[in-house]
């Protein structure tokens, strides 16, 4: 969760940046080139300058939205989130790993779960031992939870 603050801070500082230094110059510029209405550079540079106000708008809502998770409150002994998982899949008779993740940082292609996922909403709360039936887009999953890692084994 970390890694995602500092990539949000990290995208927060370049669009800042862009908004504060680089923007106004390009508006600058292209209003030195005449009239506005025709203007494609001054009308770029302004939906540019539009498009970088709202992206901030919504990074910083999220930043604001993780510093909030409370760690603590994260289950110690069930799936939580970032929480690592190792299930049996029942039907395929096969192991798999996932790590329970925010919708941000999920990537199905290396076991990212998002916590909002089917997937990941049918994890949550469960214990080793457990069995769960899962609906998915591609019919129903019936997993084993085999292994836990909670967040707090890996801080």
């Amino acid at each position: 969760m970390e890694d995602l603050k500092k990539k949000l801070q990290d995208e927060i500082a370049a669009l800042e940046y862009e908004l504060r230094n680089e923007l106004p110059k390009e508006i600058l510029k292209a209003r030195a080139h005449g009239d506005l209405r025709e203007n494609a550079e001054f009308h770029a540079a302004k939906e540019r300058q539009r498009f970088v106000d709202a992206r901030l708008a919504q990074l910083k809502k999220r930043l604001s939205e993780l510093s909030m998770v409370d760690i603590s409150k994260i289950p110690r002994d069930r799936v939580g989130l970032g929480s690592e998982v190792v299930v049996l899949d029942l039907k395929k008779d096969e192991e798999f790993t996932f790590k329970l993740v925010t919708s941000d940082e999920a990537d199905a292609s290396k076991g990212l779960i998002s916590t909002s996922s089917p997937l990941g909403k049918g994890l949550l709360g469960k214990q080793v031992g457990d069995e769960v039936k899962i609906q998915i887009p591609g019919g129903v999953r019936e997993l084993e939870i085999l292994r836990l890692t909670t967040i707090h084994d890996g801080a």
